[in-house]
């Protein structure tokens, strides 16, 4: 499978996800900059995390008019698979490729720490292959990750299955107290109504290699590239 990787400036997890993708779970990479509007044959878009151009205006919001995002979303339209991991979740819900907004944390801090996310749906392609009871411990890094959805963008996103994840504690228990960021209903992650694009604040590719003492993050890898196998 051959999978884009959007850089764009101020992108600092863009290698993390490369390294992931080709060392680790054996795929094809191709590095895709923000002004090209060639996405190389890509069969999966990502987009990484870090702080693109700045983090001005709000996060993603200039990123969202970057050339190759044209292509991102007619490759999404017509039914290509879009990751957006943390500033990239960002991004697509500036784009509109996703519901809702990203805000300021709760607290109006930076947070950088473990978290622990529950996923909440085996119907799409990040979480497929993930036990649903199974509590993973991955990382966040955000000062905008607090999810929020006015009452009937959330009712529609519920009732069509599109909560990927949400902040729970160890045991799996999702509570106020596991709510890092203030997230509504502590929601970590979203996909939209065509189960094509995902998004969400951890970071898979911080808990993906056994240096890192945490492969919890494998299980999204591994759901993506099980089903694109089948």
């Amino acid at each position: 499978m051959k999978f884009g990787v959007v850089i764009f400036p101020g992108s600092n997890c863009d290698e993390d996800i490369i390294h992931v993708l080709e060392k680790i779970m054996g795929q094809q990479v191709v590095r895709l900059w923000h002004k090209d509007h060639n996405l190389q044959g890509a069969d999966f878009i990502v987009l990484p995390g870090g702080f693109s151009f700045g983090d001005y205006l709000r996060s993603g919001a200039i990123a969202r008019f970057s050339p190759i995002m044209q292509e991102v979303i007619q490759f999404a339209a017509r039914g290509g698979n879009v990751l957006g991991i943390c500033n990239g979740f960002q991004i697509l819900t500036e784009a509109g490729l996703l519901p809702g907004a990203l805000l300021h944390n709760k607290n109006r801090k930076f947070i950088c720490r473990n978290t622990y996310i529950v996923p909440q749906t085996n119907n799409s392609m990040v979480t497929a292959q993930i036990d649903l009871q199974r509590a993973l411990k991955i990382p966040i890094a955000h000062g905008e990750g607090n999810y929020f959805a006015d009452a009937d963008v959330l009712k529609s996103i519920k009732d069509n299955d599109q909560v990927l994840f949400r902040y729970c504690d160890e045991a799996g228990n999702i509570t106020d107290e596991a709510n890092p960021n203030g997230s509504i209903e502590n929601i970590a992650g979203v996909c939209n109504a065509n189960r094509n694009v995902f998004g969400f604040m951890p970071h898979p590719e911080r808990a993906a290699d056994a240096l890192l003492a945490n492969e919890d993050g494998l299980a999204i890898f591994e759901s993506i590239l099980t089903l694109t196998k089948a």
